[in-house]
């Protein structure tokens, strides 16, 4: 199993950072923007696989429009774990030529799409977590990371509304729709659980103040959850320990087929240019 604390294995640093205390440092911090890139990164590419596809001409241009809001956040979170790495690897690199056990993304980011309703399910948690997330880091103490939040809160409250007016037409709509969505919401409830399970590098970044301790951002996560889900008729699920932690690099087989698709070109074509 791979280590909780960052540096270990193929961790992004470990040719360049030496075992001084400030190589550790940029280290741990370099991986922690990387789940936050990694997760901007892969939910972008799982809803730019609704494009030509969802169910109506609007949905189709909403996805994409979110889609590349959140691939616009990852490229800027990874040019600046690429600089706080300081091993010469660009925000492309970091992408494209990267194993799946050196993803850090949350494991519900990574969850096929479904239907329309599973997908706007999955979104709406995520969206209310990146809310609370962005919220808070405007005002940590790496200053870059500070001025990306703030660019990506603007993005992410539009994608909240967004995903939040679509779970209660779906989840107050028809009998069928409903039936979808509770499903849906059933089922990557468990996922959940990762958001704010704090491991030793999320302890860490709060104590340096680079990141908010997770435990004080999950009531107002909770409560704009139940807020949503009261208007959309749907129960929440019980809270379950479920085992997969992508921000560790643990991840389940869809991770792969995903990068498989993603990291094609790059990888057939190192270092190709368009």
């Amino acid at each position: 199993m791979q280590s909780e604390r960052a540096g270990s294995g193929g961790s992004p640093g470990s040719g360049s950072a030496g075992g001084s205390a400030d190589g550790r440092d940029a280290i741990e911090r370099c991986r922690y923007i990387l789940r936050l890139a990694d997760t901007s990164l892969v939910l972008g590419q799982r809803l730019g696989e609704w494009v030509g596809h969802a169910p109506a001409l609007e949905e189709d241009l909403g996805l994409a429009n979110i889609s590349l809001d959140l691939i616009g956040q990852a490229r800027l979170l990874l040019t600046h774990a690429g600089e706080v790495e300081g091993a010469g690897r660009d925000e492309d690199q970091l992408a494209f030529l990267r194993d799946g056990s050196d993803y850090c993304n949350l494991t519900l980011a990574e969850q096929p799409n479904g239907d329309f309703g599973r997908t706007i399910v999955r979104q709406f948690l995520i969206d209310a977590w990146q809310l609370e997330i962005y919220e808070w880091l405007q005002q940590s103490k790496d200053t870059r990371l500070a001025e990306v939040a703030a660019k990506a809160l603007k993005e992410t409250r539009y994608h909240l509304r967004y995903s939040a007016e679509w779970l209660i037409r779906l989840g107050d709509g028809t009998e069928e729709s409903q039936r979808r969505v509770q499903q849906a919401l059933d089922e990557l409830w468990p996922f959940t659980q990762e958001l704010f399970v704090a491991d030793a590098l999320d302890e860490d970044m709060a104590a340096s103040g680079i990141a908010s301790p997770l435990a004080q951002l999950q009531p107002r996560w909770s409560a704009r959850i139940d807020e949503v889900l009261r208007e959309a008729t749907l129960q929440r699920p019980a809270d379950t320990d479920y085992p997969w932690h992508g921000k560790r690099g643990q991840h389940g087989e869809h991770l792969g087929y995903l990068l498989a698709e993603m990291q094609h070109m790059q990888r057939a074509y190192p270092g190709a240019k368009w």
